[in-house]
């Protein structure tokens, strides 16, 4: 696994006038830490006043390139962790860079059975790892849990089997006190558990009684609000009691465990997302007439398998990025005798079997749930703030008085959560897929394109665009803002940018 660093300055021409100004800048300023993805309690808060410009030679402190992953960097003292892998060699890798200068410290490389496989935006180092002052923990589907200590040596692990779903298990481990806590949603395997912070001993394994779906993916974060734990699991938001593992109380929703959930006063915010939730994701079937006369080129009046048309149960056309952005109708659906024509008794069949397929899943939206919910919350008393522009990945963003979210293509929506009405909705100009979640530093907030577009926008209800930053390769990843440097890391390199002077 080859890396390489490269710090840079104007003020300085040299590499090494470059790297004792960044550990200047850097070296009386290091007082928080980012503990795992987006941050402390994942409520993508960062410190610090972060450039609102930036990119290569932009107020660059350094960069250093990375082989292939998507974890989101966490931060502990002078140490950065982030997660890797390796196709050709089987391997998975934790890797530890020197916060000022992007040195690499130590790398502790896994050789595994098999990797992981998921959707094609997924690889097998898509779990952040997570950290505190006496180590890192990482997480890989691939392999299980590993805990190394600040240089890298072993101090437990708990191998597991692989996982298997459709888009891959990309959740991502926490540290609460003396527990770790991890959701483990795939086919294999499907429940929440705690274990030991020093040892690695289980201490409670809740099994999921939702069956894991195809359709299922999980991405989200558990966190702490009070003396509960919240997760985000498969159609359910959930609170637990963190020393027992006791179900307090669950919310259900028509999602997949896709957005981590944020604390926001006395509620819980989460985006609850699904494949076909709003109406714009359901393309309306052609009738057989409309079918004959843009298609049968033989005017027989049949649809013939080579006159099928590509047809959309649901498609997402901003997702530019990932290979997969909806799911067609199979001509082995509609023509369900198996013969080499589609007739129209056949097509009507098939149209009537897709609508009660899709009229199936519920509306989606952004829910606020009391913390201090107890046993099933029933529906009226989860309050709707959104039925539209919900994200299928990203996670919600609280700043006191608002909550952001956005979408593919750019899509920002921000809504007052005391009256839950919306303030605004505009494009960000980030175009495109949209998997890494939004974060707030210093009054902006940032959002980023996995295009590798990055858009800086005032908070407030303004939705002034103060800048836009483009980075040479995508951006899949959360990124850290701690002490007023901004960590991205893009397909194939990590970054770090701090606002500097020539």
């Amino acid at each position: 696994m080859i890396t390489a660093s490269r710090t840079k300055n104007r003020a300085f021409p040299s590499a090494l006038g470059a790297a004792l100004l960044a550990g200047l800048l850097l070296a009386n300023s290091l007082q928080a830490d980012w503990p795992q993805f987006r941050g402390n309690n994942s409520d993508g808060i960062g410190t610090g006043s972060p450039p609102t410009e930036f990119g290569p030679d932009n107020n660059e402190l350094w960069h250093t390139t990375l082989a292939p992953g998507h974890s989101s960097p966490c931060i502990s003292g002078k140490r950065i962790f982030v997660t890797t892998y390796e196709k050709d060699e089987s391997a998975v890798a934790v890797v530890c860079l020197n916060r000022m200068t992007g040195q690499v410290l130590w790398e502790k490389k896994i050789t595994v059975e098999k990797l992981e496989n998921g959707h094609p935006s997924f690889n097998p180092a898509s779990s952040s790892p997570c950290c505190d002052d006496q180590g890192v923990i990482a997480y890989f589907g691939s392999y299980g849990l590993i805990c190394l200590d600040l240089n890298g040596n072993l101090l437990w692990e708990k191998k597991l089997p692989l996982t298997r779903s459709f888009s891959g298990n990309a959740t991502s481990p926490m540290i609460a006190g003396d527990n770790v806590i991890l959701y483990r949603g795939n086919y294999v395997d499907h429940y929440l558990v705690c274990l030991d912070r020093k040892t690695g001993e289980e201490r409670w394994q809740i099994p999921q009684k939702e069956k894991f779906t195809g359709e299922m993916a999980c991405t989200a974060c558990p966190i702490i609000a009070g003396d509960k734990l919240i997760c985000h699991t498969a159609r359910s938001v959930q609170a637990f009691d963190i020393k027992t593992g006791q179900t307090v109380w669950t919310a259900k929703c028509a999602t997949t465990a896709t957005s981590t959930p944020v604390v926001a006063g006395n509620e819980i915010i989460v985006a609850a997302w699904n494949k076909l939730g709003e109406p714009d994701l359901r393309p309306p079937f052609p009738t057989f007439e409309k079918l004959l006369a843009d298609h049968d080129q033989n005017d027989n009046q049949l649809i013939e398998r080579k006159e099928f048309p590509k047809l959309w149960i649901f498609h997402r056309p901003e997702g530019i990025e990932a290979a997969m952005n909806g799911a067609p109708v199979s001509w082995k659906h509609a023509n369900k005798n198996g013969d080499a024509n589609l007739n129209r008794e056949e097509w009507k069949r098939a149209v009537d079997e897709l609508e009660r397929f899709r009229a199936g899943y519920e509306t989606h939206g952004l829910l606020a749930i009391p913390i201090d919910s107890e046993g099933f919350v029933a529906a009226e008393d989860v309050r709707t703030l959104a039925t539209d522009g919900i994200p299928e990945v990203p996670s919600p963003i609280f700043d006191g008085t608002h909550v952001y979210l956005v979408k593919n293509g750019g899509l920002l929506t921000c809504i007052n959560l005391a009256e839950g009405e919306r303030i605004y909705r505009t494009r960000t100009r980030g175009k495109g897929t949209h998997y890494a979640s939004p974060l707030i530093a210093d009054g902006k907030l940032y959002t980023f394109a996995g295009d590798g577009q990055i858009s800086v926008i005032e908070l407030g209800p303004s939705h002034r665009i103060l800048a836009q930053n483009k980075m040479p390769d995508g951006v899949y990843a959360t990124p850290a803002i701690v002490d007023g440097v901004i960590y991205v890391r893009t397909h194939s390199t990590l970054y770090a940018f701090q606002e500097t002077t020539d």
